[in-house]
């Protein structure tokens, strides 16, 4: 009965398109169950009839012919769909001359493609079986079978493990690679391997059945690879016209599945703007298909429609989700290409938005080159034309700059990876190289909508970098948002000190899903051991904390900002936090900015408080002579001290103790990292002071002087 009144009332709450959308999706998809539609293979006659009239009357091995025509570039009068085919030949020299490491690493991995062996995510050599076995998650051993994509409970660590892994090899980014290979190399190895694997995964996987057709957005993903490796390939003679006849009937099938199965209710986020960006690619690179120009419009007119919706005023992603700002950026970009190549305008804001999305990149580039990871973390990629960490944005960073002529982005960028030749072509890579790089000429930035802050003293190696999350819990459901109000992360002196310790999971294990969601999991203040959002599954929240950005300042001494969250005034009574954060420079005392935060309670009750700091797994805390000090191997080190200031105006240092926790720097894998824990039972209004310090060598530092100037004046306004 419950189950009832929550779905009439979620019907009630939907506006006529919504529920003709959606009725329309679920009479599709039964229709499918029980009369078995669009479950076969394509026929040869059906496949005729979506081929233009100049082509649906040629013999196979004709069609075939001027598909291949196509894809190698012997029609002048069109632009190739990607620059880089457009001089293949050419930017495969340059690859090998200039970016020779780089290209071995891609045939090793190609080599271990061929072996059925996969760096996924962050797993590393991962099996599925010789011949692969195109359903199995390898992590569980569970295996999905190929009953209708909707009956198979892909949320269900139970029957499918953790789905993300099936669905990461089954995007098939690794065609893509063993294609990157035989340009290389003309290894003829390589074509086999695609071409094997491809007819073994049709073979396993009839359409619309299967955990591989279950989500729109794996199935555009894994279109838009097919035609990246197809052009790859078209000059092998593995490429039969039996074999291009069958794979282009599955690519009409996957167009069509995704225009049938449009996320414009359902998750209308990336899922969207990346089905969308399929139907463009497919669109643009078959153009001799009747449904070409309709796919391409399609694809085109959402993905504009979305840009202003998932990108707020200030150009950030509106799912507070680093990860999946990075994905969005990734996809219009790929728009602008695909645009360039039909001769498609764009709105001019297009541009825009665009370039607003690469700065906030700029921004969360940390000064070890790596970006900082808030909200939910995925591991995947629209394409990895080149292996990287995952917190490593630079490669698009870089294809911004080369686009945009920007220095400042090719500043935190840095030097020229091998993903500029693969996307742009020659063009795009001397383009780069002809960029001066120029130093940002602000340190300081606030994102008004999204209410991040980033404080630093530099764009140096060695400069301080202090990242602070004061805006809302996510969007839509929140189903990428963690419980990280008030968050941060710090580094500084060449070190990454404070870090977000990642998501690891979204399926697998519900626990640890939770686990690395909730507030203990982020560097904040927690109140009796809750967390200020409470999580219900893995993509919803019972409760989400509102959070605003309510100062922010900036003279030649010190850049500061101070938000406020409400995740804790639910409890009875209730309790109001505010955190203040100050990068301060004093090089007359310190070598570097040092931090001080501010944590301001103000209830009338009694609470247990707890200050949570997740640092790098390569930090080593210990106490030296009464101090907490975090080492580093460079031999840098991190002083902490932190002090509660009670309702009297008393200020008093609190022990602070070390954990072992977790971080996960890619999803799928976590490692063991400290964690410095503080905090104590108070009684009304109070105040947590903590100050940390950065210096270039193990050392003792006198932090109590440094929280005296603070303290002083906080006492009186606590009295």
């Amino acid at each position: 009965m419950k189950d009832i009144t929550g779905t009439i009332r979620k019907l009630a709450g939907m506006k006529p398109p919504e529920l003709r959308e959606r009725g329309r999706q679920v009479l599709l998809k039964y229709g499918e169950r029980l009369f078995g539609w669009e479950q076969e293979e394509m026929s040869d006659k059906a496949f005729r009839r979506r081929l233009v009239p100049s082509f649906d009357c040629l013999p196979v091995d004709t069609v075939a012919d001027k598909i291949l025509d196509e894809m190698r570039g012997s029609d002048f009068s069109r632009r190739p769909f990607m620059p880089f085919f457009g001089s293949r030949e050419f930017a495969a020299a340059s690859l090998r001359r200039r970016f020779p490491q780089e290209c071995n690493e891609l045939l090793h991995r190609a080599d271990w493609a061929i072996d059925g062996r996969f760096d996924l995510l962050g797993l590393l050599d991962v099996s599925f079986g010789t011949p692969i076995d195109w359903h199995l998650e390898p992590t569980s051993g569970k295996r999905t079978g190929t009953d209708h994509w909707s009956q198979i409970d892909y949320l269900d660590p139970d029957v499918a493990g953790d789905k993300k892994v099936t669905w990461e090899l089954n995007r098939h980014v690794h065609f893509v690679t063993l294609g990157q290979a035989y340009l290389l190399t003309k290894d003829e190895r390589y074509a086999d391997a695609f071409v094997t694997q491809l007819i073994g995964w049709l073979d396993a996987n009839p359409p619309r059945r299967g955990i591989n057709w279950a989500s729109s957005l794996e199935v555009s993903f894994r279109s838009i690879a097919w035609l990246w490796a197809l052009h790859c390939f078209a000059w092998s003679p593995r490429l039969t016209p039996a074999i291009i006849w069958r794979v282009v009937k599955s690519l009409v099938q996957h167009g069509a599945y995704v225009e049938s199965y449009l996320s414009y209710y359902f998750a209308p986020n990336t899922h969207l703007t990346g089905e969308a960006l399929g139907l463009l690619y497919l669109g643009t690179a078959l153009p001799w298909l009747t449904t070409a120009t309709s796919w391409r419009e399609l694809g085109l007119d959402i993905l504009l429609d979305q840009l202003p919706k998932q990108v707020q005023s200030d150009g950030v992603y509106f799912e507070q989700a680093s990860y999946y700002h990075r994905y969005t950026t990734d996809f219009y970009v790929h728009v602008l290409l695909l645009a360039r190549a039909n001769g498609l305008s764009l709105p001019p804001e297009v541009k825009d938005i665009v370039a607003q999305l690469f700065d906030h990149l700029l921004w969360i580039t940390r000064p070890d080159g790596l970006s900082t990871l808030y909200g939910d973390e995925d591991g995947g990629r629209l394409l990895t034309l080149h292996r990287r960490e995952a917190a490593d944005f630079r490669d698009t960073l870089q294809i911004g700059a080369a686009l945009f002529g920007n220095g400042m982005w090719k500043w935190a960028a840095g030097p020229a990876g091998p993903e500029l030749l693969w996307l742009l072509g020659p063009e795009g890579l001397d383009a780069y190289d002809r960029l001066e790089p120029i130093e940002p000429d602000s340190v300081v930035r606030r994102f008004y909508k999204s209410g991040f802050v980033v404080l630093r003293d530099g764009w140096q190696k060695e400069s301080s970098y202090l990242f602070v999350d004061a805006g809302p819990h996510g969007a839509l459901n929140c189903g990428h948002a963690h419980a990280d109000a008030l968050s941060f992360e710090y580094a500084a002196n060449g070190v990454t000190w404070i870090v977000d310790p990642g998501t690891y999971t979204y399926t697998r294990d519900a626990a640890l899903r939770d686990h690395f969601r909730i507030s203990s999991a982020h560097n904040t203040l927690t109140v009796d051991g809750r967390s200020q959002s409470q999580p219900a599954g893995p993509f919803s929240w019972t409760q989400v904390a509102d959070t605003i950005l309510s100062r922010f300042e900036v003279t030649p001494e010190t850049a500061m900002c101070k938000g406020e969250q409400n995740g804790y005034e639910q409890l009875d009574p209730p309790v109001q936090h505010q955190r203040s954060f100050y990068l301060l420079k004093r090089p007359d005392r310190f070598p570097t900015s040092y931090v001080l935060i501010q944590d301001r309670i103000a209830t009338r009750g009694l609470y247990q408080y707890q200050l949570r700091f997740h640092l790098a797994s390569d930090c080593r805390p210990a106490m030296k002579d009464g101090q907490m000090i975090v080492g580093h191997r460079s031999g840098a080190s991190l002083a902490v001290g932190i002090w509660l200031v009670d309702a009297r105006g008393t200020s008093a240092p609190l022990p602070i103790s070390i954990e072992v926790g977790w971080v996960s720097p890619c999803y799928a894998v976590r490692e063991l990292a400290p964690v410095l824990i503080s905090g104590s039972q108070a009684e009304g209004t109070c105040m947590f002071v903590t100050v940390l310090v950065a210096s270039d060598r193990e050392e003792t530092l006198d932090l109590d002087s440094l929280a005296l100037l603070n303290l002083e004046q906080e006492s009186r306004c606590a009295a």
